[in-house]
């Protein structure tokens, strides 16, 4: 490895869809914006959707990713990620098609005060495929709107009722 470099690789399901010695990373955690240069202190990260920035000999490239992992070493940055895409690859006429489609539903699931496990977990689901979508346009350089709905990280918390103490629960 050339000295001053970190090793930037970005795998999927589909297998390795990026490796590049680079200068410097920057990928998008859950807790902001992430920066990697060579000699990074070891540090595991959850990634959220969002546009990698990188750069190679002076020349700035990027990628989108969604969510994910990121195993930061002094030497690498390893990317764990179900999607990856390229600027060369977007079309943004069915992204944004399909970006519409979404927000319709999810300010249907919004709207109704009837939110159940089922839907809340749907929700969830449109609005990784939303940040998913709006990471892809702001790739292509033609970013959506701001939107304060977020993907949610951990496990699906219990329902309220759940202790058995609460007489609202039928239990006496």
């Amino acid at each position: 490895m050339a000295e001053n470099k970190i090793e930037l690789e970005i795998v999927t399901p589909r297998g390795r869809a990026l490796t590049a010695s680079v200068d410097e990373v920057t990928a998008p955690s859950v807790n902001g914006e992430l920066g990697v240069l060579p000699g990074h202190l070891p540090l595991l990260a959850a990634l959220q959707s969002g546009v990698v920035s990188y750069r190679v000999s002076g020349e700035q490239k990027k990628c989108a990713v969604g969510p994910g992992f990121a195993e930061i070493g002094p030497e690498k940055l390893l990317i764990l990620t179900d999607e990856f895409c390229e600027r060369e690859g977007l079309d943004p006429v069915p992204l944004r098609k399909e970006l519409a489609e979404i927000d319709a539903q999810l300010d249907k699931l919004i709207a109704d005060s009837t939110v159940e496990a089922p839907a809340a977990a749907q929700r969830r689901e449109l609005a990784a495929r939303e940040n998913w979508i709006a990471a892809q346009l702001e790739l292509y350089g033609d970013p959506p709107a701001p939107t304060l709905r977020t993907e949610e990280f951990g496990p699906t918390p219990p329902p309220p009722d759940e202790s058995g103490d609460d007489e609202s629960n039928g239990s006496k």
